[in-house]
């Protein structure tokens, strides 16, 4: 009957162990164990052999036990009384009667197992989740750097942008430049034109001669002389035109002057602007890189600090390990008895652990000395890139500053080219009025040779009547002709005037829209420097959680070391108070309850030992 019993509760304690650990999560993917764990789960081994040899001796007692208390029954009711029977008989209910609140007490403690796996059950999901929490941070940084990277190829793109519409602003002052060149070609034509009709208006002014010496000759018809005279004043009148038009084309050369002038001041303004634009960026990014290089110099001291740090605790480790290990050689030396088995394991679970400490130390110290390298290099490499962006600045200001001072010296060849065609005009005038002055003398002269030589031409009025008619003719012809060449200078000046100022309006027009661009490029820009800032920001809020995640995760497992003791402390007070409880039963159940004792142990360390190695698992995977 107790056989049966005992066999009922080691089926059932062993299938709700197995159940729990089958329930048990296992890590995936955990790398192979390290040294100190092969040495533990030896340990575990040889301690489960010893447990199985115990229990071997003990069933080997049980049974001999269990013989003898048969024979003894035999041997007693062949000898003992009825009433004894009967005394025997009640004792033997009062044991069937214990052996139920035994059992309830059994029962007992496999809930408070339970309940001591599920609270590791817990720890254990909560350990999990916070590697959960720490991967997909690390993932999150992972992205967050890869959209950092992205962004950082963005702004190098508007750059580009930048740099080609300075190409464009350039391709646009050299077409400025062409358009000068066709003006001052313009300007040579139309000196050209001016020459060609002055040779016309002294063709005229010998033909009006002519037509002089043929009125002279006239003297003796009064009506030629006024007609001579009439010849006179449209020829004067005549050159008073072309003084007007003359005049009126020096207005429009004022004024073109002064349209390129306004041009040419716009052009410097926009070249001014631009050179105060390169400064400012300039300063801007040596006063960025002046505050990277010195957040790179406060990291890489605290890393400095934090490596100094770790190698101090390492040394710690070392000695303490050293201590350990020399505590360990006097013990094994000295020989102490059976009792001091617990303080040598101790330490050798104290040696185990600071082993484990210092193997973690080296780990962080060479993460940290990657990351002191990885960071110098990215100050070197930020420091060559901001010299370089110096660099390419410095450069434009410079060709900046060589278009303006090429630019202010077209000025000044422009200004004393209009000051040598101001004098041009002038001795123009001055040579009109002296023809003026010389055609009034001659008119004069004229009247006094008709009035002298009135007489002596009378002969010669048919022969001069046929001159006039021809040379009439061919001054109509020629006053015609010129009329048409006049118009079509005019018409062709006209023209270039349209054309030119259609070329102007479409430049001015294009360094609108280039101003529009290099405006919406400085927008982006500051707008990128905005979401790097942003970003930088996020990267620094997700190192900061999964530093904290990291702190989770240790005193999650620190909270699961101290479960794993509760769980042994508990096991040790459960099976203290089965001893002290089942002390007043037959020597047959005492044997019973400290095969139970045995088995539960057993299990327990079992459990301990998986919990303890699927742990470390997860910490060397992690």
């Amino acid at each position: 009957m107790f056989v049966r019993l005992n066999q009922i509760l080691h089926a059932e304690l062993r299938e709700s162990v197995e159940k729990q650990l089958h329930a048990l999560p296992l890590a995936s993917g955990a790398e192979g164990s390290t040294v100190d764990e092969e040495a533990f789960t030896k340990n575990l081994q040889e301690q489960v052999q010893l447990s199985e040899q115990e229990r071997a001796q003990a069933m080997e007692l049980w049974q001999t036990a269990a013989q003898e208390l048969d024979r003894l029954q035999q041997a007693y009711q062949k000898t003992i009384s009825d009433g004894q029977i009967h005394n025997a008989q009640r004792q033997q209910l009062k044991v069937h009667f214990s052996i139920p609140a035994l059992i309830c007490k059994v029962n007992g403690s496999v809930y408070v197992v339970q309940y001591v796996l599920a609270l590791l059950f817990n720890l254990s999901c909560c350990c999990r989740q916070a590697k959960a929490e720490l991967r997909t941070a690390t993932a999150k940084v992972d992205e967050m750097t890869k959209l950092l990277q992205n962004v950082q190829d963005q702004m190098q793109r508007r750059e580009d942008d930048v740099a080609e519409a300075q190409g464009r602003e350039d391709a646009a002052d050299r077409r400025l430049q062409q358009l000068q060149a066709a003006l001052s070609q313009l300007e040579t034509r139309l000196k050209a034109a001016s020459q060609e009709a002055e040779a016309v208006r002294r063709e005229q002014t010998v033909w009006e001669r002519k037509v002089g010496e043929l009125q002279s000759r006239c003297s003796t018809l009064e009506e030629e002389k006024y007609e001579a005279l009439a010849k006179v004043r449209e020829s004067v009148q005549v050159a008073e035109e072309a003084a007007l038009q003359k005049d009126q084309a020096l207005l429009r050369e004022k004024q073109k002057a002064e349209e390129l002038e306004k041009t040419k001041e716009a052009i410097k303004q926009l070249i001014q602007d631009a050179a105060v634009r390169t400064r400012k960026e300039v300063d801007n990014v040596r006063k960025q890189c002046n505050v990277q290089i010195h957040r790179m110099a406060e990291e890489l001291s605290a890393l400095q600090l934090e490596c100094a740090d770790k190698e101090s605790q390492i040394e710690r480790s070392r000695r303490e390990r050293k201590a350990v290990e020399e505590e360990l050689e006097k013990v094994y030396k000295e020989g102490r008895a059976e009792p001091e088995f617990r303080k040598i394991d101790a330490l050798h679970q104290r040696c185990l652990d600071a082993e484990r400490m210092k193997d973690d130390m080296g780990l962080t110290l060479q993460s940290t000395q990657n990351k002191l390298k990885k960071m110098e290099m990215d100050y070197s490499e930020e420091l060559s890139r901001c010299q370089d962006e110096v660099r390419r600045l410095q450069s434009s200001l410079a060709s900046a500053r060589d278009d303006c001072v090429g630019v202010s010296d077209e000025r000044l060849q422009l200004q004393q080219e209009n000051l040598q065609l101001r004098r041009e005009m002038d001795e123009l005038r001055k040579a009109t009025l002296l023809a003026q002055k010389n055609a009034k003398q001659q008119v004069s002269q004229m009247e006094q040779e008709y009035s002298l030589k009135e007489q002596g031409l009378s002969a010669q009025v048919r022969e001069l009547e046929e001159c006039m008619r021809s040379s009439s003719a061919e001054m109509t012809s020629l006053v015609t002709a010129q009329q048409k060449r006049t118009q079509r200078w005019k018409e062709e000046a006209k023209n270039l005037i349209q054309s030119f100022e259609t070329k102007i309006t479409g430049i001015k027009a294009e360094l609108n829209r280039q101003k529009q661009r290099s405006h919406e490029l400085e927008m982006q820009l500051e707008t990128d420097h905005n979401t790097v800032a942003e970003y930088e920001r996020q990267l620094a809020e997700y190192q900061e959680k999964t530093s904290r995640l990291q702190r989770r995760l240790t005193q999650a497992e620190q909270r699961a070391t101290t479960a794993t003791q509760q769980v042994c402390v508990i096991t040790l007070c459960i099976l203290c108070r089965y001893v002290v409880t089942l002390t007043w039963c037959e020597g047959f159940i005492r044997l019973e309850c400290c095969y139970l004792s045995l088995v539960l142990f057993f299990f327990f360390s079992l459990l301990t030992a998986d919990y303890v190695g699927i742990t470390a698992k997860e910490n060397s995977h992690g």
